[in-house]
């Protein structure tokens, strides 16, 4: 489709297909289609399946019931991040969605949790392989997905999901995203994600729904306040200086790094992430630029982007918990201070049904 590719987590991925700020607005404004196919899908199924992701994730597993999903964490002892994860619970036990970069990471730590403790009555499965993943975001999203199903998308809630057929192929319905707004990700046999692809195409040409790529998605996530691994997140980087303290449910759990996180918990993260928001043009903030107050660096830039929807250049930026407060803070850019104004996050909330702070990821 004359995408402009890049290499990426071991896939040759499209950058865009007509232009980052067009596919951007096409979002927020319309609809816009993303091949999602390089995206880790685990499963965990078994009688025993509960009780090992209880001993693994962060967030709660036993809360959700079949048709519910939700965004959780894989923590090393001293609460680092492995990896964020969409789970969803199916009949047969769990399907984790994982990032691509950390697939075979997430596959292997997770078989060698389940040999630690022993969970000998649940089966962990790569299904990444098998199924593809297309997702379908924006305001107008529901209104085209809806003319290739019989399944009643308005009856799917946000991170709620169902199975049924779309254009005649049976998947599994997801309404979650990354995006900032409504829409759904659609878990397909990967040897017809082409084809789901084209029908979807062709069900949008009256709203003008449009191919996107990786460059879209990442400035739709930073306006969402999304968390990125690899940027917001990583193995030095804990839930509680991600503002993801949410999905941490402490509370009578015990799992990997909740020892750990109990304590960030009680004294209080030593950083935080914060949105910061260019006052002046001088250029656009980008991964490991410092931040500093004062002349003195007090963290850096996790990730920075020009935003179409504010018309103005922003970052999210891990700080020391002192600076996190502040009124205003400087960017290094091209060994220049620049001035930013912190902002609080998410920068801006589009059409999803929930805080867009607690929408998840996927990426």
């Amino acid at each position: 489709m004359g995408a402009r590719m890049i290499e990426f987590a071991g896939w040759l991925m499209p950058v865009q297909y007509t232009g980052i700020i067009a596919e951007h607005q096409a979002v927020r404004q319309r609809a816009g289609l993303f091949d999602l196919c390089h995206m880790g899908i685990l499963e965990v199924r078994g009688p025993g399946a509960l009780r090992f992701l209880e001993r693994v994730t962060t967030n709660d597993p036993s809360r959700l019931t079949i048709g519910r999903a939700q965004y959780s964490l894989l923590c090393q002892p001293d609460g680092g991040v492995i990896d964020d994860l969409i789970v969803y619970r199916v009949p047969q036990g769990f399907v984790i969605v994982a990032n691509a970069v950390n697939t075979e990471t997430d596959y292997q730590w997770l078989l060698e949790q389940q040999a630690a403790l022993g969970a000998a009555s649940c089966e962990i499965l790569n299904r990444s392989a098998e199924r593809g993943n297309i997702a379908i975001q924006g305001p107008l999203a529901q209104q085209v997905l809806q003319q290739l199903t019989r399944v009643d998308l308005e009856s799917i809630r946000f991170y709620h999901h169902t199975t049924g057929e779309v254009a005649g192929i049976p998947m599994q319905i997801c309404r979650t995203g990354y995006t900032g707004e409504d829409g759904f990700e659609l878990l397909a046999p990967r040897d017809r994600a082409v084809e789901l692809w084209q029908a979807l195409l062709d069900a949008g040409k009256a709203v003008e729904l449009v191919p996107c790529g990786l460059g879209a998605r990442d400035t739709l996530r930073i306006e969402a306040g999304l968390c990125l691994y690899g940027h917001e997140l990583t193995r030095e980087i804990n839930p509680y200086e991600a503002n993801l303290g949410w999905v941490v449910k402490l509370s009578g759990r015990v799992f990997v790094g909740s020892e750990a996180l109990h304590r960030i918990e009680r004294d209080g993260p030593a950083r935080r992430i914060i949105g910061l928001t260019m006052i002046e043009r001088g250029g656009v903030p980008r991964q490991g630029y410092p931040v500093q107050r004062d002349g003195e660096q007090v963290g850096h830039v996790t990730s920075g982007t020009y935003s179409p929807t504010l018309d103005a250049n922003i970052a999210l930026a891990l700080v020391r918990r002192d600076a996190a407060g502040a009124d205003a803070l400087d960017v290094v850019i091209r060994g220049r201070p620049m001035p930013a104004r912190v902002t609080p996050l998410p920068f801006y909330r589009g059409s999803v049904r929930l805080p867009s702070a607690r929408a998840g990821r996927g990426a």
